[in-house]
């Protein structure tokens, strides 16, 4: 493995052609005798000043693979919302902002903007794996907590304002992925205005 590595390497390639120089001056006759000196030295030349070998850059995976493994990360996420019980107000936010992270992981045109947008993909897949199941979870707790103590604030009020936070961020997200396209289609107009003068 490491000996067919190097005779593809650069090393190998420049002292090779380096190498095959010599040759030519020993058919030109200006080695003499010393020929083989020549050639190695050659060859050996080539090799060290040959640029090292640069490693391959690492196979991250691409944003629409990570925008499928979110995709079934929602879906576990859904899964896990169907089973709990919410007040009517918090259950209501937080449909919307189901609904509206939803519509921003289906395939397509938000897709395809996002693929570009690393910040709106890190911004979903924390609402997605964290934020969200974080908000209700602690709910859920917390609500069984306030059974033994009564007469605190109602975690309801915190979910409910927690839901209203991150709906406002997948908004913003929105929001931000309509204005480029917006951006992208008055480009395309001022191309062709400049096209048509």
């Amino acid at each position: 493995m490491a000996i067919s590595r190097y005779l593809e390497s650069r090393k190998n390639i420049a002292g090779s052609v380096c190498g095959i120089a010599g040759l030519g001056l020993t058919f030109a006759g200006v080695a003499g005798p010393y020929w083989p000196v020549v050639v190695a030295g050659l060859y050996g030349a080539g090799a060290l000043i040959a640029p090292p070998e640069r490693p391959s850059l690492p196979d991250f995976p691409d944003a629409s693979a990570r925008l499928d493994a979110l995709r079934g990360d929602f879906g576990t996420l859904q899964g896990y919302l169907a089973e709990i019980e919410l007040p009517p107000a918090a259950a209501g936010r937080l449909t919307e902002l189901t609904a509206l992270l939803g519509a921003l992981l289906d395939p397509g045109w938000s897709t395809e903007l996002l693929a570009h947008d690393p910040e709106g993909v890190h911004t979903l897949s924390r609402a997605v794996r964290q934020d969200v199941p974080e908000a209700v979870d602690t709910f859920v707790r917390t609500r069984w907590w306030t059974r033994l103590a009564p007469g605190q604030e109602a975690p309801e009020r915190h979910l409910e304002r927690q839901l209203t936070l991150l709906q406002e961020e997948a908004e913003q997200l929105a929001a931000a992925l309509r204005e480029t396209e917006a951006r992208r289609q008055e480009s395309h107009t001022r191309y062709l205005e400049d096209r048509a003068n």
